[in-house]
C-alpha cells in the first residue's frame, strides 16, 4: 500500500522483486547474530587454547617451508633434523611433502616471525584460532534450518569439542593443523555458498580446504550443485530442485545450458568461485614441478623408507587397506584400565561413534541436503579407507575430521527447532569423552604403545 495524492492504492511487487528479496534473506538473517557468533567463537578459541597442549609442535614442516619461501626457496638446506623424518632429500635440498596450501596458510605467522614477534611456530595459538574460526562459521551455518539459539550454540561447538577434532587438532603438528584448516575451509565455503552467497569468498575457503587436504578437490561438483540449485530455487519453476541437472543433460531451452553459461549469472558465479581454486591449482603444479620435476608428484612416495612400511606394501592407496581402516574408524573399542576413568582409547584408533555418541543423530530422517551430504561422506570415506596408513598416533580416526562439516549439515537439518534432552545429553557425553581423551593424550603419559 502507498499514498499518492491523498489516496491509497495497492502496489504489488513484481515477481522478480520477490525473488531478489528472497535471495537476500540469508544475508539479513545472518547479520544480526554475528556478534553472538564472534563471542561464542572467542570463548571457544580461549577454551581450546588453555585445554590443549601442543605436543607435536616440533613437527613444523609447513612452517619451516613458509619461512624458506620468504627467502626465495621452496626447500630446506643445512644439516638434516632427525625428528623431521618426512622431508624428502633431493640433492642437497630437502622438501616437505605437505601440499602447497598447507604451506601458504603458514605464511602470516612466518612473516610475524621475520618481524621478530615470534621465536618459534605458534602452533598452539594457530590451532586455537582454527577452532574459533570453525565455531564462528558453524554457528552461521546452522541457519540452514530454523532453530533456537541454544541449539545453534550446541551445534556450533559440536564439531570441535564433541568430536576427536579437539584432541587431534590439539596435538598441533603440521598434519593435524592441515586437517583443522580443511575443516575451517569447508565450513567457510559452505557458509558462503548456502547462507550468505559470495562466490569469490566461497572459492577462497574451498581453496584453503583442498589446499590442505588434496582429496577434498573431489567435492567441487557439490559446490556446483549448491550454486545451480540455489539459482533454480530463485526461479518459479515447477520442475523442482533437481531439474537443473535434468535440463543440463536434456538441453531444454528453459534450463541452464552449458553453452549459455558464459555471461549468465550462473557463469559469473561459477567463475567467481573458481578463481582462487584455479590459482592455487596452478601454483601447486609449479610447486610440485620445482620440487620433484612433475606437476602431479606430491612426493609422498619419495619419503625415505615409507614404501617399506608394512601398511604400504600394496601402495599408498589400495583396496587392501579398506578392512583395517574400517576397523579403526568404526569398530575398534576402548582399553580397560584399573583406575579412573577405567577405560582409555587405543593409541592408534578408536571408533568415531565411541568418541562421539552425538553422531548417532546422523541417522534421523529429514534435512534439506541429506542426499548430497551422504554421497559426499561416502565418497570421501572411501578415499580415506583406501589409504594404506590408518592415521598413526591419534585419538579415534583423525582423517575423518574432514567429514565433520557434512555431518554438521545432516544433524543441523534433521533435528527439531528446539534443543531436545536427547541432543543435549549426547552432546555433553561426547564433550566429556573427548575431554578425557584430551587429558589422557595431551597432558599425561597414560596413552602409550
Amino acid at each position: 500500500m502507498s499514498r499518492n495524492n491523498g489516496r491509497l492504492k495497492n502496489v504489488a511487487p513484481s515477481v522478480e522483486q520477490c525473488f531478489v528479496v528472497r535471495d537476500r534473506l540469508p544475508s539479513v538473517k545472518t547479520s544480526s547474530p554475528s556478534r553472538l557468533a564472534a563471542f561464542v567463537a572467542l570463548l571457544a578459541g580461549a577454551a581450546f587454547y588453555f585445554s590443549t597442549n601442543a605436543l607435536h609442535k616440533h613437527f613444523d614442516y609447513t612452517y619451516r617451508i613458509a619461512l624458506a619461501m620468504l627467502h626465495g626457496h621452496v626447500g630446506l638446506s643445512g644439516p638434516p633434523l632427525s625428528w623431521l623424518s618426512e622431508l624428502v632429500p633431493v640433492g642437497e635440498t630437502r622438501y616437505s611433502v605437505c601440499p602447497l596450501g598447507a604451506v601458504l596458510v603458514n605464511l602470516p605467522p612466518a612473516v610475524l616471525h621475520e618481524l621478530g614477534l615470534f621465536r618459534e611456530w605458534p602452533a598452539r595459538g594457530l590451532a586455537a584460532a582454527i577452532a574459533a574460526g570453525c565455531v564462528y562459521f558453524f554457528y552461521h551455518l546452522s541457519y540452514i534450518a530454523e532453530m533456537s539459539r541454544p541449539r545453534r550454540v550446541v551445534l556450533a561447538l559440536f564439531p570441535i569439542f564433541a568430536t576427536w577434532a579437539w584432541c587431534n587438532l590439539g596435538f598441533a603438528g603440521a598434519w593435524q593443523l592441515a586437517l583443522g584448516f580443511a575443516i575451517l575451509g569447508q565450513a567457510g565455503a559452505l557458509h558462503y555458498s548456502l547462507i550468505r552467497p559470495r562466490p569469490f569468498l566461497a572459492g577462497f575457503w574451498f581453496a584453503i580446504a583442498f589446499g590442505n587436504r588434496t582429496e577434498l578437490a573431489i567435492t567441487l561438483p557439490v559446490y556446483f550443485y549448491f550454486w545451480f540449485s540455489r539459482r533454480e530455487n530463485a526461479v518459479d519453476s515447477p520442475a523442482g530442485r533437481d531439474s537443473v541437472w535434468r535440463r543440463l543433460l536434456a538441453g531444454h531451452s528453459q534450463g541452464i545450458k552449458l553453452r549459455r553459461l558464459v555471461g549468465s549469472p550462473e557463469g559469473k558465479a561459477l567463475a567467481g568461485f573458481l578463481v582462487m581454486p584455479a590459482v592455487l591449482l596452478f601454483c601447486t603444479a609449479l610447486y610440485n614441478l620445482a620440487r620433484f620435476g612433475s606437476p602431479l608428484d606430491f612426493g609422498y612416495s619419495r619419503i625415505p623408507g615409507v614404501l617399506n612400511e608394512p601398511w604400504y606394501r600394496h601402495g599408498l592407496f589400495s583396496l587392501h587397506a579398506i578392512g583395517w581402516n574400517v576397523h579403526e574408524m568404526l569398530f575398534r573399542g576402548l582399553i580397560e584400565i584399573p583406575n579412573f576413568p577405567y577405560y582409555q582409547p587405543h593409541a592408534f584408533g578408536c571408533s568415531i561413534f565411541f568418541a562421539c555418541p552425538f553422531l548417532f543423530l546422523l541417522f534421523r530422517e529429514g534435512g534439506p541436503h541429506r542426499i548430497v551430504c551422504w554421497l559426499t561422506i561416502a565418497v570421501l570415506t572411501f578415499i580415506l579407507w583406501c589409504h594404506g596408513n590408518a592415521g598413526g598416533w591419534q585419538f579415534s580416526y583423525r582423517y575423518a575430521m574432514i567429514l565433520l562439516p557434512w555431518m554438521f549439515l545432516l544433524i543441523a537439518g534433521n533435528g527439531p527447532p528446539k534443543l531436545r534432552t536427547t541432543e543435549g545429553a549426547l552432546f555433553l557425553i561426547s564433550v566429556f569423552f573427548n575431554g578425557i581423551a584430551v587429558y589422557q593424550f595431551l597432558w599425561t603419559s597414560m596413552i602409550h604403545v
